[in-house]
């Protein structure tokens, strides 16, 4: 991880110096602005380092005029509060990420953690507590027991804090669910990078809660992804890249940024037979919803 702010441009794609494709050529501009609501500037790919203004100067370019900056262990969420008072195009959120959470326990540093989580989180800019939730995917055994005390933890942040609460959830809906219910949600809940299938919209559609697609949803073997948004309430829906990770189609592979977005939402467009203008225009009400005004 580089929590580097000093400006360094994007390198043109296959010039990163390791021999790996770099970043993709810039997509056309959408026609009505949109955010991405989940993004890590701190996260480089290989060598390449970009900084916050870089990188929000491509999307801005392509017509995603902000981004949702989200911090995943004490490092990253430090740095979040100083990209949102970097860039007014920046909002924050952050937390203590699921997997990071068993390592912090272990060290006897967890609820010294949360309480600096809890502290970070009193920014006006840091509009979110995430990411946070259940990974059974990398975490096990005694694992689980830590993970599931400190997603407790952090919706009870965000409710007395009255932020957004911003899920990971992976392999784990089930359970997610249940935290969710026997805690009490807080009033805005978003599924980063939702992984569901119908079943799960379908709870996310009666409880209000947000689903956030990411590039997942252009991969060719992602039909559950695309049953979910089919079902999706329109005003539930939002999009995001979790750079650099995720990239869509056709650069999956290829590290993520927040200036491709668009090519998620035309996807996202045409697998709802849904005009674009209009669509844009729904997730950006939807964003500002979930996480407020970027004014």
């Amino acid at each position: 991880m580089v929590n580097s702010l000093t400006p360094v441009p994007f390198r043109a794609p296959g010039s990163d110096g390791s021999g790996r494709q770099g970043y993709p050529p810039a997509p056309e501009p959408l026609p009505v602005p949109v955010m991405d609501n989940h993004t890590h500037l701190d996260f480089p790919h290989a060598d390449v380092k970009v900084s916050v203004k870089d990188a929000l100067d491509a999307a801005e370019a392509v017509g995603v005029l902000g981004a949702v900056q989200v911090g995943c262990d004490l490092e990253s969420s430090r740095f979040t509060v100083q990209a949102v008072e970097l860039d007014a195009r920046l909002l924050g959120a952050v937390a203590i990420h699921p997997n990071d959470a068993p390592h912090y326990a272990e060290r006897g540093e967890l609820d010294d953690a949360l309480a600096e989580i809890e502290a970070l989180a009193a920014h006006p800019r840091i509009r979110a507590i995430g990411e946070t939730g259940l990974d059974f995917f990398r975490t096990e055994g005694e694992g689980l027991a830590h993970q599931r005390y400190s997603f407790r933890r952090h919706i009870d942040i965000a409710k007395r804090l009255g932020l957004t609460l911003q899920i990971h959830d992976r392999d784990a809906h089930d359970d997610v669910v249940q935290v969710l219910r026997e805690e009490g949600a807080p009033e805005r809940v978003v599924f980063h990078c939702f992984s569901g299938g119908e079943e799960l919209a379908r709870i996310c559609n009666d409880q209000g809660w947000y689903m956030s697609f990411a590039g997942t949803v252009t991969f060719k073997n992602a039909t559950n992804l695309r049953e979910a948004l089919a079902i999706a309430d329109p005003e539930r829906i939002l999009v995001e890249t979790d750079a650099p990770f995720l990239t869509p189609h056709p650069h999956r592979g290829r590290p993520n940024a927040s200036y491709l977005v668009p090519h998620t939402v035309r996807a996202m467009a045409d697998l709802t037979g849904t005009e674009l203008s209009g669509l844009c225009a729904r997730i950006t009400e939807n964003t500002v919803r979930a996480y407020g005004s970027w004014d």
